[in-house]
């Protein structure tokens, strides 16, 4: 019986290949879907799961407030691990992080390495970070071991053994101790090179300030985090107060963060990566249910309208004895073998969309995730329910039909009609949401790239210098040639980019008056350079430079200031009233000029307190404004002048609105995958109107027949057809156009600089809505309108 269940399942496929075609294609492309987006919220959901501590690990976070507002970050000073580790006996153990770049050097040819991590030796018994040669208990046992990564091991030594080998990182020779496997991708840290954190200055002295290191916890237990949270709290109110002796109003204080939570729910400066969001882990998750809802619907309403020719097999196969449950049961297996379908051509399909995935996501993928258990279990289940979900009510309306009602009247079905409607309308509800959001989505995404953030980011080419390498002099001599070459409007310094300063700090007024800044170093030529606008004052220049004299002990060094709008306000002055006020920042100095306020962080913070300031001691970065033509020419120019001036680094380069793009790639990724995976929901809900269309001319065939005979022309009959079904479209957008407007407004939240949404968004969605629906009617309307009439009448 089952297999003339399976003959009979397979000759209906054969014998209505349209409906057939769209049936597989939609189940195929919700399998799909489901997969890819599945494979994705896997790897972000089980970010740092590997560590067998995961649960025990905390991250500890910080924020200050020295006046006019607190500053949270994810870095601490180099006290926090060791006191705490002392003070608490809830810790078992702990681990300071430093993140930098040096240039490592191997037979005479040197690299640019940005995963460059100085960390202790307990980093080994926190994480589970595995060693592919060489041991845990002497990877970092001295000041001269390094541990390189398997990546890294491959580059610089290819099939050699690295363990025992010498690298030059910096001015510091290490030897290689152990060659670690490379961190997996949903590590909220990797590295390439590891050395002692003890080899730092820094590392010599503890102090909670300079706060510069990732601070990681061993607790004793996972239920420990809340009150050790709380005592943690106490403590330092009483650091505050006798240690640092800060004033009422001012405070220090440190959270922590549960490591498997720091991906999606922690988005502060200083973290080791760009953090996830959970937001569109769920966005995510709703857009694979509903474009699997859309996916089983389609095959309701399919399998429904194609039943209307199958009056005559369920006539005989009743008269032949067969039972409602055997009925049932042939039904529900076409719709699982279907499924079966769909899920083998989904796995193909998926193994060839993956490179294309993996460019939407941002993650690389292996073939090998599709043979996930997890997945493998996923995949079997999703198959099951959807061959169930999309075939249990075709199943239960055919094997339910009266055979005298079939031998009467043919196969009809008149109940069920509001069910119909019902489902068309939710699919277009989805279709209209998911265009509506889609809209808001790339509005904001195109927002940020076109606002004016306060300084001009184009053709700005940045290099890397590295902090303390080059004398002011050496500086001044390389940007005097930079500048002199064709193409290169002007050339400065600064400690680093502005698209997100990172530099904390505190000024103090004559008055006594305390205010929270960030800060950035720069020298005399970055404002004109990045053409930020001077509101009151004037630009540094060299008399300013000539202050800078440091050869006594920094007793005769005075600063001179520039203060962004904010800081202004923030002390209660005017721009006009600050110029002259004299603040101090460790040192003493005079406020020159006051700038409009810029965007020097991401659009999801607000623009706070920012101090300026000239100095040649901490420049990072090169910044030259070239004048965009002959773009390859100029920066071939540049890297000849770099190799004869700088001969100790290599030639890297990276131009300005990059990085500040850069800024907004997890938003930016999670657009492309959302944009790519709402123009398949909305194709199968296409599929879905096309399916419901398809059943009402197939009821209506002898109506129209009849109108036909008594004169209606094709655009009357056209008309006929349509109407509910763009009134349908027309109900679906009134609904989803406020669950759209509430749920955009909600992701705009995050933004502290936003679109606002406007009307004519919803207009759009609706009337592109309105057109494909019009259109994919149409297909089936024209043909049901123009089919001879005889052929739907003959058998009356």
């Amino acid at each position: 019986m089952i297999k003339s269940y399976f003959k009979i399942a397979w000759r209906n496929l054969q014998k209505n290949k349209l409906y057939s075609f769209v049936n597989i294609i939609g189940l195929t492309t919700g399998i799909v879907s489901c997969l890819l987006i599945g494979i994705y919220l896997k790897h972000e959901l089980t970010y740092d799961g590997f560590n067998k501590n995961a649960d025990k690990i905390v991250r500890v976070t910080m924020e200050y407030n020295h006046g006019g507002g607190s500053q949270k970050m994810a870095c601490t000073g180099t006290k926090v691990g060791p006191q705490f580790s002392r003070m608490f006996p809830e810790i078992v153990d702990y681990v300071r992080l430093y993140k930098s770049s040096k240039i490592v050097k191997l037979n005479n040819q040197l690299f640019e390495e940005n995963n460059f991590l100085y960390a202790e030796p307990s980093l080994f018994q926190i994480f589970s970070f595995k060693l592919n040669n060489g041991s845990i208990a002497d990877a970092l046992s001295s000041p001269d071991k390094m541990v390189i990564s398997q990546t890294i091991a491959k580059k610089y030594f290819g099939d050699e053994n690295p363990v025992g080998k010498t690298l030059k990182a910096g001015d510091k020779n290490y030897t290689v101790s152990a060659v670690a496997a490379d961190a997996p991708s949903n590590s909220q840290f990797k590295f390439d090179f590891l050395v002692p954190f003890s080899t730092l200055n820094q590392a010599k002295k503890e102090q909670y300030y300079g706060a510069n290191y990732i601070t990681y916890l061993l607790l004793k237990n996972k239920d420990q985090i809340q009150p050790l949270q709380q005592k943690i709290n106490g403590y330092m109110k009483t650091v505050d107060k006798e240690e640092l002796k800060l004033p009422d109003g001012q405070f220090l204080a440190f959270y922590l963060e549960p490591l498997k939570r720091v991906h999606l729910y922690s988005n502060l400066p200083g973290d080791m990566e760009p953090a996830g969001s959970i937001v569109y882990v769920y966005v995510l998750i709703v857009v694979a249910l509903l474009i699997l809802i859309i996916a089983c619907v389609n095959y309701v309403n399919l399998s429904v309208a194609q039943s209307a020719g199958r009056g005559a097999e369920i006539s005989i196969r009743k008269v032949m004895g067969a039972a409602r449950s055997q009925l049932f049961t042939q039904f529900i297996g076409e719709a699982l073998l279907v499924t079966f379908i769909g899920v083998v051509l989904a796995i193909g399909i998926s193994c060839i969309a993956l490179s294309y995935f993996n460019q939407l996501s941002g993650i690389q993928f292996k073939y090998g995730a599709f043979f996930d258990p997890e997945i493998i279990i996923s995949v079997i289940v999703l198959a099951i329910v959807m061959g169930l979900a999309a075939g249990i009510y075709p199943a239960l309306l055919l094997s339910n039909a009266k055979l005298s009602k079939i031998l009467k009247a043919g196969f009809s079905f008149t109940s069920g009609k509001g069910t119909r409607k019902s489902l068309i309308i939710f699919q277009f509800v989805i279709s209209i949401f998911l265009i509506i959001t889609t809209v808001v989505i790339l509005q904001q995404l195109s927002y940020i790239r076109n606002k004016d953030i306060g300084y001009n980011k184009s053709d700005v080419v940045v290099l890397p210098i590295g902090y303390n390498n080059m004398s002011m002099t050496r500086i001044n001599e390389l940007k005097k040639e930079i500048r002199n070459t064709p193409g290169v409007e002007s050339v400065a310094t600064a400690n680093n980019e502005p698209v997100n300063v990172m530099w904390g700090d505190a000024i103090k007024t004559d008055d006594g008056k305390s205010l929270t800044v960030n800060a950035l170093p720069m020298d005399e030529d970055f404002i004109k350079t990045l053409q930020l606008k001077i509101i009151a004052g004037k630009d540094f220049d060299h008399t300013d430079v000539l202050q800078m004299d440091t050869t006594n002990n920094y007793k005769n060094f005075h600063y001179s200031f520039i203060l962004n709008e904010t800081a202004v306000r923030a002390l209660g002055w005017t721009p006009e009233q600050a110029i002259g006020k004299k603040i101090s920042k460790d040192l003493p100095g005079t406020i020159k000029a006051v700038v409009k306020d810029f965007n020097f962080k991401s659009f999801h913070s607000t623009i706070s307190p920012l101090l300026i300031f000239l100095d040649y001691y901490q420049t990072g970065d090169l910044f030259v404004r070239i004048t965009g033509k002959n773009t390859s020419n100029t920066i071939g120019a540049i890297e000849n002048i770099w190799k004869q001036r700088v001969p100790e680094r290599p030639f890297e380069y990276k131009f300005l609105d990059d990085d500040y793009d850069a800024l907004y790639r997890n938003e930016q990724r999670t657009a492309k995958v959302f944009t790519t995976f709402s123009v398949l929901a909305i194709l199968l809900a296409c599929l879905g109107l096309f399916a419901i269309t398809a059943f009402s001319v197939v009821q209506r065939t002898k109506e129209i027949g009849i109108r036909k005979v008594l004169g209606a022309n094709i655009s009357s009959i056209v008309l006929l057809i349509s109407k509910d079904f763009l009134l349908m479209v027309f109900i679906a957008m009134i609904i989803a156009s406020p669950v759209a407007w509430f749920m955009s407004n909600k992701w705009l939240q995050d933004f502290a600089y936003r679109i606002h949404i406007n009307a004519w968004i919803f207009i759009v969605a609706g009337l592109a809505s309105l057109v494909i629906a019009a259109v994919t009617i149409s297909i089936q309307a024209i043909k049901a309108a123009l089919a001879n009439p005889v052929n739907s009448l003959k058998s009356e």
